[in-house]
């Protein structure tokens, strides 16, 4: 073999050894520091907006106007932004959807917590189904209604998307007598997929 030759091939086994050098550094700083993680939605406060009730008697009829105002931050603990698409965040009463409020989509920067406020209310029409629950509900004094949100998206980590998917839910009782929140009981669901 000829100087030509070993040169090239030198050449070449440089080469080598420096893209497999940066594929694996490019692999240990995406299994550490850039590794993808959940975002963390978290409800701060539920609170009761307008709460009307009134009975009908003669058509044993429950009339109900319940909003809520909901105050929600999902923080990126990512070093990568994070991309989520429209999602929406629902109220429940006894398992069936009454209400429902847009979250439109959105990018939080790498490390930023963004706030979320929500009025969510009660579609009264949709309570219809359950009037012999909603009127023992309101005769025991207590309307219990439950709260979810899902935020879904993407992180872009090393021209890799992850799907990553943070839910909350909140359980709640409203107060007939003193029309407030009585009592409530939150939980966090955060998840890579």
């Amino acid at each position: 073999m000829d100087d030509k030759h070993r040169k090239r091939r030198r050449c070449w086994l440089v080469v080598l050894a420096v893209v497999i050098a940066i594929v694996v550094i490019l692999a240990i700083l995406g299994a550490t520091v850039f590794k993808a993680k959940r975002p963390i939605t978290t409800v701060n406060s539920v609170a009761l907006r307008d709460f009307d009730v009134s009975f009908d008697a003669l058509r044993i009829k429950v009339h109900l106007n319940v909003s809520l105002d909901a105050s929600i931050t999902v923080k990126n603990p990512n070093k990568v932004g994070l991309k989520y698409t429209d999602s929406s965040a629902f109220v429940d009463y006894r398992g069936q959807v009454v209400g429902q409020a847009p979250i439109p989509a959105g990018k939080i920067s790498a490390g930023q917590t963004l706030p979320i406020n929500l009025t969510l209310t009660v579609m009264a029409d949709r309570l219809l189904d359950n009037t012999k629950s909603v009127v023992s509900d309101l005769l025991a004094g207590n309307l219990p209604l439950s709260t979810r949100a899902r935020i879904s998206g993407k992180v872009t980590v090393l021209f890799v998307k992850i799907h990553v998917v943070s839910d909350s839910s909140c359980h709640l009782n409203i107060s007939v007598s003193s029309q407030s929140i009585s009592n409530s009981d939150c939980t966090y669901n955060t998840r890579l997929s």
